[in-house]
């Protein structure tokens, strides 16, 4: 049983920090139903440039956390400006392979500037674990998960209640009719992209702290998918229970089929429940399914 509980511990906040990457995902696909196939390098350089700003300008990890954020928004900015602003009323396959072509710029990049070996975070959080009865929780796991959490709660009130928040959702259900309102598209889209690259970079950070970094990071681009897959490509919430529901439920997987088969399932595992989720609610637990009149 402590085996069980240190694996579903373990799983939530693995999850989380999947729920906060794709809310990158969600927030994109609700603006401009685009899948930005490039999240995972999001993660990725966020990770690298934290760990250069500690390692080699020495700078104390919250004013390197603070410069990695503004970086990661300039980025995004960028990347919205430069590469899919021309592209806005391009067809929707066009931006998709677009994201694509961004994945692989951004990763040959890491790769010529960083290399690949595999770089540790200093010690940030306390090195003595918490422990609950017969269950050990690292620090680092731990406040992860209480970062990812104050996060998710403050780009909640963020999109219930600030100005912005409340356009952004506007121009979600019904660009034509935001604009009428007065609204600005290209300002709504820049925001969405930077909030995009912010959590994409926290997750990186915290991810980096977890695995240390390296250029194979970016895979969790492609585990994040089934998440956003199974909560809902529309469904801020959706993001947030699926990342639950598939670190869980991989945690799980590699803790007790793993040894079984000799491993590997448990990257397969996510996949495989989105193929059987998917069979009975095509639009993921969340997701509102158009209807179209014909």
């Amino acid at each position: 049983m402590t085996f069980f509980i240190q694996m579903v511990v373990t799983g939530i906040v693995v999850g989380s920090i999947y729920g906060l990457v794709a809310l990158g995902f969600v927030l994109i696909y609700r603006a401009s139903d685009v899948l930005n196939l490039a999240n995972g390098e999001f993660v990725m350089i966020g990770a690298y440039i934290a760990i250069t700003l500690i390692t080699v300008l020495k700078l104390p990890f919250i004013v390197a956390m603070l410069l990695t954020l503004v970086l990661s928004a300039v980025l995004g900015v960028v990347v919205e400006k430069v590469i899919l602003g021309p592209l806005r009323n391009a067809p929707t396959i066009s931006v998709i392979m677009a994201t694509i072509g961004l994945s692989s710029l951004l990763a040959g990049a890491v790769h010529m500037i960083w290399g690949h070996k595999t770089r540790q975070f200093p010690s940030v959080f306390p090195a003595e674990p918490y422990r609950f009865g017969e269950v050990v929780i690292q620090s680092v796991y731990l406040w992860s998960f209480v970062i990812v959490m104050a996060l998710l709660v403050v780009f909640s009130l963020f999109f219930k209640f600030s100005k912005m928040g409340i356009a952004m959702r506007a121009a979600a259900d019904d660009q034509q009719a935001a604009m009428s309102m007065g609204m600005s598209v290209k300002m709504i889209y820049a925001v969405t992209w930077i909030i995009a690259a912010v959590v994409a970079a926290v997750g990186g950070v915290l991810l980096g702290h977890i695995n240390g970094v390296n250029a194979n990071m970016s895979v969790i681009g492609l585990t994040v998918l089934p998440v956003v897959i199974l909560g809902g490509l529309d469904s801020v919430l959706g993001a947030i229970v699926g990342g639950f529901i598939i670190g869980i439920l991989q945690n799980l997987a590699g803790g007790y089929l793993d040894p079984l088969v000799g491993g590997g399932l448990k990257e397969v595992v996510p996949f495989i429940i989105v193929l059987l989720i998917l069979m009975i609610k095509p639009h993921g637990l969340f997701g509102k399914g158009g209807i179209e009149r014909v």
